[in-house]
């Protein structure tokens, strides 16, 4: 990939497609083509062969996606399969139909069985049972990985795929419906020290452990992958470290400043009860993880202030 290629970023203003745009910009890549989801419906299949046709890009990083925490791909459980189905069948097949060089496809570690062992390697995929509150959206995901391993096997494709861990960072989504973990911590902390709240409520019972990635190291590795592998093997990309949900609370808690109490609600869903990457495979490809946590969440923290995400949602109800 030169410095002069045409790069295209699909969801280039998610949190980790903006991320991939900061982190190309940063390394003299300059001849990117963005367009927002109002420009391209990438579930509308004629509209990106349209696209894919006058464009002509070289090089895809394939980051849009239907995405969200327990909460929303529990209750969207249709619009969670059939819109990633659709984004990553019309973009891969459109790659493949008009000759991209190389195109990077973008999961999510939720592919992996509920009770895989752990930590989660790559050839675990399919070897168990799908945690059922995210199912619709893994099975898109790996729908996904397939894609790319069978146009690679059919047509020479050289198309890849990366496999994210739990990500968090600037652009991040703070809506507390549809929100992940680490940023609905954020905003929960925030408002009850705004208004002097005695306690903060979690959900789940807070024993259940997680992996967490800064996501511009995320667009680091990326572009490594882009440059420098192409192999049909999916790659774990994550930290290789792992925090309980309890402990991630009071990290935040003493970040933001909240000198309440936690409590936590057992009746609600606690999710897998752990998800470690194992990111072997990607170290021995060259990259590792640089941002830990604690330094990760307060730029977060600061990212969301200043863009003024940390608001309290108003929710009006219909008479």
């Amino acid at each position: 990939m030169e410095k002069s290629s045409k790069i295209y970023v699909a969801g280039h203003n998610g949190m980790v497609g903006s991320a991939i745009v900061r982190i190309l910009q940063k390394n003299g890549y300059k001849n990117l083509v963005l367009r927002s989801s109002s420009e391209v419906d990438l579930r509308d299949q004629k509209a990106v062969q349209q696209f894919f046709e006058a464009e002509k890009p070289e090089f895809v990083f394939l980051a849009a996606a239907k995405v969200g925490g327990i909460l929303a791909n529990n209750t969207y459980r249709a619009n969670f399969l059939y819109d990633n189905l659709m984004i990553a069948s019309n973009v891969i097949h459109a790659a493949y139909q008009f000759d991209v060089e190389k195109l990077l496809f973008l999961g999510s570690s939720c592919i992996y069985p509920k009770l895989a062992p752990q930590p989660l390697k790559e050839d675990y995929l399919l070897s168990g049972e799908l945690e059922p509150t995210n199912e619709p959206y893994a099975i898109a995901k790996i729908a996904g990985i397939k894609l790319c391993e069978t146009y690679r096997d059919q047509y020479g494709a050289n198309f890849i795929s990366a496999m994210p861990t739990n990500l968090y960072g600037p652009n991040d989504n703070y809506n507390l419906q549809t929100s992940h973990v680490l940023p609905a911590l954020i905003k929960k902390f925030h408002l009850a020290k705004e208004k002097g709240l005695a306690e903060v409520e979690i959900w789940g019972s807070g024993s259940p452990l997680r992996e967490f990635l800064y996501v511009d190291d995320l667009a680091e590795a990326c572009l490594h992958l882009m440059l420098h592998y192409n192999g049909k093997q999916f790659v774990n990309v994550g930290s290789g470290k792992e925090i309980s949900i309890k402990d991630l609370a009071l990290t935040i808690k003493n970040i933001i400043g909240f000198e309440g109490e936690l409590t936590f609600d057992s009746s609600k869903p606690d999710g897998t009860p752990r998800k470690l990457m194992d990111v072997s495979f990607l170290k021995e490809a060259g990259w590792e993880y640089k941002t830990e946590l604690e330094d990760g969440i307060r730029m977060a923290y600061e990212d969301a202030l200043e863009k003024g995400k940390l608001a309290e949602e108003i929710h009006l109800k219909q008479s």
